[in-house]
């Protein structure tokens, strides 16, 4: 007789048991990844490029420290253009806050006020001793200040409308880049090996005149090209390309001349942008008056 197989009946499952297919199921099912509270990424990049700033200038005194003065000013120039972008950056993102506007203020202070006087005082003034450290404390102090009002402001009420395309003061980078100009014309000369030029970019009492001029620059109500909302007409967009390609490639091949030159050009701007600013106040007081009347 053949054999029987034996019959064996399927276990069904309970009630209120899953069967296997479903719990093989929810095993590969995918799961809810959790949701974190807080800022996303994007509104953290200017922050973290005002850090990046911020370690830069401090990396400038660092080299300064190690008679490295050349590697200090690249230092300070990197925090300058990384200042340049995060503001920007913070507008396009709409990543603007408070906090973001102190931390700015703070590293400004760290990086355009203390570090380009630290630099200049072992490069320079260290030679006199106590009275080559003052011209430096007086430029740190007076950022503070212009930092300190340039904070007050954006508590303030609102402004005329021409008055947003100007500074009060010559702001923090700017200030930086015309305090260390001396710095910048000595590297040119000893790159060029004009000795005449490095002793007198080096003298202390020059130094100090451009440090107690940059400071009072920083104070003074002198109205300042912002730059910010700046509009270039149509027919000036491929010259100023050009130019710009141009002062790139002359940075490259010969930046302390370029760096120098360009502290003296700002300088000598500073009355245009006051007569500017004039003739802007005159235009909105005219309009005004018979608005008035």
């Amino acid at each position: 007789m053949p054999e029987r197989r034996p019959f064996i009946l399927a276990a069904r499952p309970l009630a209120g048991e899953a069967s296997p297919i479903r719990r093989l199921r929810g095993r590969f099912r995918p799961r809810h990844r959790p949701r974190f509270k807080g800022p996303s990424f994007n509104r953290m990049i200017p922050n973290l490029l005002t850090m990046l700033g911020l370690c830069a200038g401090l990396t400038g005194m660092r080299f300064a420290l190690e008679g490295r003065f050349a590697q200090a000013a690249v230092a300070i120039v990197v925090a300058a253009c990384i200042d340049g972008l995060d503001g920007r950056l913070a507008r396009l993102l709409k990543a603007t806050s408070r906090f973001g506007a102190e931390f700015d203020s703070l590293a400004d202070f760290v990086c355009f006020g203390v570090a380009p006087a630290f630099i200049l005082y072992l490069w320079s003034l260290q030679s006199a001793h106590a009275y080559g450290f003052l011209p430096c404390l007086m430029f740190a102090v007076c950022m503070a200040l212009r930092l300190a009002r340039f904070n007050a402001a954006l508590d303030a009420g609102p402004h005329p409308a021409y008055t947003y395309n100007f500074f009060t003061g010559v702001p923090a980078p700017a200030g930086a880049g015309v305090a260390l100009f001396p710095l910048f014309a000595g590297l040119e000369a000893n790159s060029m090996g004009w000795g005449w030029l490095h002793a007198a970019a080096s003298f202390p009492p020059f130094v100090a005149c451009v440090l107690i001029g940059t400071a009072l620059l920083l104070v003074s109500t002198l109205p300042v090209w912002s730059f910010k909302n700046f509009k270039v007409p149509a027919q000036y967009v491929l010259p100023l390309l050009l130019g710009t390609g141009l002062v790139a490639a002359v940075l490259v091949a010969d930046p302390w001349a370029v760096l120098a030159g360009g502290g003296l050009a700002y300088v000598a701007m500073l009355p245009f942008s006051a007569r500017s600013y004039r003739r802007l106040k005159r235009a909105a007081e005219t309009a005004e008056e018979p608005e008035a009347a």
